[in-house]
């Protein structure tokens, strides 16, 4: 399995995902489709599937013209999220096979659109599993809780995605790693992992180099969101439960100006 980064946009990136053996692929969230034509054209691939997060125009918008411009790809989006130019609706525990080596599994992780999908995608041995999270995990941060509640984003951060294998690769929708980790150490200013994840993060944007992907296992150890089962997070925060300490928290970053 071969992952590649498109950087859309001012900050989003697509995904182009390639199964190495047989050239098919499948792209996530091509909203400029000519830079995701041009690199699939570029490593030879056939595009299979388009996977789409969810329904937002910076996810979504590239879905029409993808569609116009690859005759018979199947485009996949939730059943529930009304996404542009579906020809597949998706529900939590879909399977798709890309290739003969890749197992695509839809995970439903609502909060941000009710019906948002991350895809959880593995390969043959020796292949790290990866998940593409969209914009309900972000690295050391979450999405907005614009359709949904904190009880969905607990179940989607912690439950679904916390549950997924430590070594998981984590690619999500956007580029916010160094505000997140600033923010995630004005609640944990003694992490020790997360003052030496900001200083790989700054580095890597100085160089022009994205800071994704991260890890589930580092998520659990320098994600606020996906930390709120801990006693000292949620006394930090000042509350009694996970979902509370995770609505806090989105409350807070709301309003934080670093």
């Amino acid at each position: 399995m071969k992952i590649f980064h498109i950087p859309c946009l001012e900050d989003n990136y697509a995904y182009l995902i390639i199964d190495e053996d047989t050239k098919e692929a499948a792209v996530v969230d091509p909203v400029e489709p000519q830079k995701v034509l041009h690199l699939a054209s570029l490593h030879g691939v056939h595009l299979k599937f388009l996977l789409t997060t969810h329904h937002h125009w910076d996810h979504a918008g590239g879905n029409e013209k993808m569609k116009e411009l690859v005759p018979g790809i199947q485009v996949c989006g939730g059943s529930l999220d009304n996404v542009k130019a579906c020809t597949h609706l998706v529900h939590n525990g879909d399977t798709f096979t890309l290739g003969s080596h890749l197992t695509i599994l839809a995970l439903h992780t609502p909060c941000h659109t009710k019906g948002h999908i991350s895809y959880y995608v593995t390969g043959k041995e020796g292949d790290h599993p990866a998940v593409f999270t969209g914009d309900t995990l972000f690295i050391a941060g979450c999405g907005k809780f614009f359709e949904g509640t904190a009880e969905q984003m607990y179940q989607s951060l912690c439950v679904t995605l916390g549950s997924l294998p430590k070594p998981t690769q984590v690619y999500c929708g956007h580029e916010y790693t160094i505000k997140n980790l600033q923010f995630a150490l004005s609640i944990e200013p003694d992490n020790v992992k997360l003052h030496e994840k900001l200083k790989w993060a700054q580095k890597q944007r100085q160089e022009g180099l994205p800071t994704i992907p991260s890890t589930i296992e580092e998520e659990l150890e320098t994600n606020p969101y996906m930390r709120v089962d801990l006693p000292e997070l949620m006394a930090k925060v000042g509350c009694e439960s996970p979902v509370e300490t995770i609505q806090k928290l989105r409350k807070q970053k709301d309003n934080w100006r670093g």
